[in-house]
């Protein structure tokens, strides 16, 4: 299980990676933006991508969008997870395509939980 995080907050990719370990055999890519997750999605096989929305160059919402109109990344789940709380924000990002929706500050309980809902671990 390939897992990709895009963050640029080295401390968050931290605690988001530190959640992921839970899951056996997990393997994690990280990106600093959109930009740089597009590429990493373009030469690496991943199962699921967590992005937070607010980062240079490319946020979470224009990701999400591109994940879904390219064919070959189109069904892969996506977990937001920002500080984005407002219910606006949430159904912007839910109706872009994200498969969930996590509002910071994060427990690493609330991520493994919301994966292991999405990929019905």
């Amino acid at each position: 299980m390939t897992f990709l995080i895009v963050e640029d907050s080295p401390t968050m990719r931290q605690l988001i990676a530190f959640s992921l370990s839970r899951f056996r055999g997990a393997r994690i890519l990280e990106a600093t933006d959109g930009v740089d997750a597009m590429k990493k999605l373009a030469s690496e096989k991943v199962d699921l991508v967590l992005t937070d929305i607010n980062m240079p160059v490319m946020d979470g919402l224009k990701l999400v969008g591109l994940i879904r109109q390219d064919p070959k990344t189109k069904d892969l789940p996506v977990v937001i997870i920002t500080t984005e709380g407002a219910e606006k924000d949430r159904e912007r990002g839910m109706a872009l395509g994200a498969n969930a929706y996590i509002v910071k500050p994060i427990q690493p309980s609330d991520i493994v939980k919301t994966i292991s809902g999405i990929l019905g671990a």
